[in-house]
């Protein structure tokens, strides 16, 4: 079965901006008859009347305004196509320019860059790993083309993608009879904690959520130990020192499996993470690339943590 080509799409959005078939052929620098054979053929393929000829300018019928916006899609998306072809093709040089929060290098950035390097060796990569407040910071100033932070995040200047990383919160300790089962608050105002980002404890979300818990359960957490990365309170608690409270990927992260324990929390606290960009900023070649191949990596990712936690 005939389809409609490219080219007579083309010609018959020429033909609806131009107002008519000469002006359009002017346009394209094509012969008037050849423009007009091609729509008629169109027509021919469609079984309809797409313009209504009068003497002053063409009218689309009722097919013909139907065929527009489909048209007009169509052609996008083959622009579209075209040019992230010609992206990958020619993407050999410039910088990625990329932020995460601190914790991705212990099980997304290595793999992630490396995959990268391996398909755009001449690419350079810079990933700057701060907290999420930091990275929207500088991609909010322009510091940074975009980045992977954790949610909520103050939005003003920046574009937010929808979440495409989901992380659960896990209460570790390396005894046993304290992880036995999903933790409540409770627990947690009676346990010897250590707490990561310390710096960031009025910015860090988990933080928020563990201070509102305790406060509608009348209860305070006062922790043992406040440091600021989660990968320093998990040695902490493989060490004996404290129970804590860290990402369920940076937990299964860190080569602890034998010495530490977990539970989810009781009701769970979920994380979530999503892609930032300067609001109306343009992304290099580079960095969008780099997103793209994150993505896959991050899907990767969520099936293993989703498997992780149903097995317990």
């Amino acid at each position: 079965m005939a389809q409609p080509t490219l080219m007579q799409l083309s010609y018959f959005l020429a033909a609806v901006g131009h107002g008519s078939f000469s002006a359009a052929a002017d346009a394209l620098h094509i012969a008037q008859p050849s423009l007009s054979e091609q729509i008629r053929r169109l027509e021919h393929t469609l079984g309809v009347v797409l313009f209504t000829r009068t003497n002053r300018r063409l009218q689309l019928t009722d097919a013909g305004r139907t065929l527009l916006p489909h048209a007009e899609r169509t052609l996008a998306d083959v622009r579209e196509l075209s040019e992230a072809v010609r992206e990958v093709r020619t993407l050999s040089g410039g910088t990625v320019s990329f932020g995460t929060f601190n914790s991705a290098h212990l099980y997304l950035l290595t793999p992630l860059i490396r995959d990268f390097h391996e398909q755009f060796p001449e690419v350079q990569v810079r990933v700057v790993g701060l907290n999420s407040s930091e990275v929207g910071d500088a991609v909010r100033a322009g510091e940074l083309e975009a980045g992977l932070v954790q949610l909520p995040i103050k939005d003003h200047g920046l574009s937010v993608g929808p979440p495409v990383l989901t992380d659960t919160v896990v209460y570790v300790s390396a005894d046993p009879a304290r992880a036995r089962g999903p933790v409540g608050i409770e627990a947690l105002a009676a346990a010897p904690l250590v707490l990561s980002e310390a710096r960031w404890e009025d910015e860090d979300p988990l933080r928020r959520a563990l201070t509102e818990r305790a406060q509608r359960a009348g209860v305070t957490l006062r922790p043992y130990a406040e440091v600021e990365f989660q990968t320093h309170a998990v040695e902490l608690a493989a060490h004996g020192v404290g129970d804590s409270l860290v990402s369920y990927l940076v937990a299964r992260s860190q080569g602890y499996t034998r010495r530490l324990h977990w539970a989810q929390l009781d009701p769970p606290v979920e994380e979530h993470f999503a892609f930032i960009t300067r609001a109306g900023g343009a992304l290099s070649p580079a960095t969008r690339m780099f997103m793209k191949i994150a993505h896959k990596h991050i899907a990767a990712l969520q099936r293993r943590a989703k498997r992780g936690l149903a097995q317990g």
